[in-house]
């Protein structure tokens, strides 16, 4: 298939593009590299800078090529600063999938898988997380996610389009040359490698009185190469599913201290923590069950171990630098 990939220059989408090369197809990233780096697009895919948001420049790639499928990664991603300008995620995440869309349609791509997200499900009624649960996002970021995975349902309902939302939890590791870099960066796992950098003086730990089994919050870290695996299996299901959601997960949870201890021990570096209160909305226990992506994908995470996942994106931090 030809794929078209959004966001094919950031940290997920640049290894699912290459994991989609790997597999046998052809690529096209659209990105406006206001995030993503143009040095993470693989060989062998074909790099378009522009806005999705520009009917004509992606109906300039659709136009041109028979594409068959479009996996939709490009989105704005911070949760916090969502609760500070929530009008810019509804017009880029929510307003610019349905541009896309449009295009899509009017072009015959028959294919659209969603990269969405755990906060759809917002403070979650029990854990592991299954997709049936109760969807109440507690930030703008998550429901700009969910509207759009409430148009794909619109889309396949009436028009047909064969569509998969992935909802994955936090991404975390790296493979070979495509290291997470945000600017500014507000993932746990590449802040504390920071530290160990000498790029932060320390870590926060944002409350430490959650009733869990060290008093942190705990989280699902998923390594990005199972994501990337996992959005190729879902876009070839769909040949025997037209409309599918799926959690993406490790299947367990890692607290915030196990996650600085466990870089203490990859990198050899002291990593000085300071306990700071709780942030407001953040849930105590995010763990996803992924049984329905292993029943429907045949998906199950390869790469489950918390400090694999942390020497991964450490040996990638230190190639970048």
């Amino acid at each position: 298939m030809l794929v078209l990939v959004t966001g094919g220059a950031g940290f997920i989408g640049a290894t699912t593009a290459a994991a989609l090369l790997e597999a046998g197809h052809d690529v096209v990233v659209l990105d406006d590299l206001s995030t993503g780096h143009a040095d993470a697009v693989p060989d062998g895919a074909e790099l378009v800078v522009g806005d999705l948001r520009d009917p004509a420049t992606v109906a300039g790639i659709v136009g041109a090529r028979p594409v068959d499928a479009c996996l939709h990664f490009a989105a704005l991603i911070e949760a916090g600063e969502s609760m500070r300008a929530p009008e810019r995620f509804f017009t880029v995440n929510t307003g610019g999938s349905a541009t896309l869309l449009q295009v899509l349609l009017e072009h015959g791509v028959s294919r659209f898988v969603l990269s969405s997200t755990a906060a759809v499900y917002g403070q979650p009624d029990r854990v592991p997380i299954d997709e049936d649960d109760t969807l109440a996002p507690t930030n703008a970021y998550g429901e700009s996610k969910l509207l759009v995975e409430r148009m794909l349902a619109w889309h396949h309902r009436i028009h047909g389009l064969r569509t998969a939302s992935l909802r994955y939890f936090n991404a975390a590791g790296a493979t070979p040359g495509r290291p997470e870099r945000h600017d500014p960066e507000s993932h746990l796992i590449p802040i504390v490698l920071q530290v160990a950098a000498g790029r932060r003086d320390h870590v926060a730990i944002f409350g430490t009185d959650y009733p869990t089994p060290d008093g942190t919050a705990v989280r699902d870290y998923v390594h990005v190469a199972d994501l990337a695996d996992a959005h190729v299996r879902a876009l070839e299901a769909l040949d025997d599913h037209g409309h599918l959601i799926c959690n993406l997960g490790n299947g367990r949870g890692f607290s915030v201290r196990e996650v600085v201890e466990a870089a203490r021990e990859v990198t050899g570096h002291p990593i000085p923590a300071e306990e700071a209160p709780r942030r407001p909305g953040d849930p105590a226990e995010l763990v996803a069950s992924s049984r329905r992506a292993n029943e429907l994908l045949g998906w199950q995470p390869r790469h489950t171990d918390l400090h694999d996942l942390v020497a991964d994106a450490w040996r990638e931090a230190g190639a970048l630098a």
